[in-house]
């Protein structure tokens, strides 16, 4: 099966000759992704990879850039954080429906990871809500690629706790 998802990574100094990286990328086995560059120091990727899971598309891709581009940090792994208004054009429905069952059901709907002018969750949990709750017509593979992406993305931020923090905090977030 194909599987949809972008690598955002920040690159180093040294990695700013944009014809080398891509000449670098298709040579490591980049050539079902996209390469874009739209913030200096920036590089997107948008893979569509085929594999037999999508745990096995988005490591394979991280393998990969990682052989091609040693020196370039992982930003995040998408899609993961979205809004109202992107879970409602991945479902197909308006974003007032989206907003409609939020506020109908307070106690079961995914509790955002950011609360603010634009509240932000994890698609994988949304998806998995609406799966449960049936109708919603969920692209192939959406749901996966987006425990996929969240799994890395929680590993990579968890990288940043320093390790005797670890214990006291699982405890207190628990």
């Amino acid at each position: 099966m194909e599987y949809v998802f972008t690598l955002r990574y920040q690159l180093a100094d040294a990695d700013g000759d944009l014809a080398e990286l891509v000449e670098r990328l298709g040579e490591a086995g980049c050539d079902d992704a996209l390469i874009g560059i739209g913030q200096p120091g920036r590089l997107a990727l948008e893979f569509a990879r085929d594999a037999v899971d999508a745990n096995t598309a988005v490591l394979s891709a991280l393998e990969t850039v990682r052989s091609a581009l040693p020196s370039a940090k992982l930003i995040e792994v998408t899609p993961d954080l979205v809004g109202l208004t992107d879970v409602a054009e991945i479902v197909g429905v308006s974003r007032q429906n989206m907003r409609k069952l939020m506020l109908a059901y307070p106690s079961s709907f995914p509790a955002p990871v950011h609360e603010g002018s634009t509240a932000l969750w994890h698609l994988a949990d949304v998806l998995t809500w609406l799966q449960a709750r049936g109708g919603y017509d969920l692209p192939d593979g959406m749901l996966d690629v987006a425990r996929a992406s969240l799994h890395v993305n929680v590993i990579k931020e968890g990288q940043r706790v320093p390790k005797g923090a670890s214990k006291v905090l699982k405890a207190l977030v628990a």
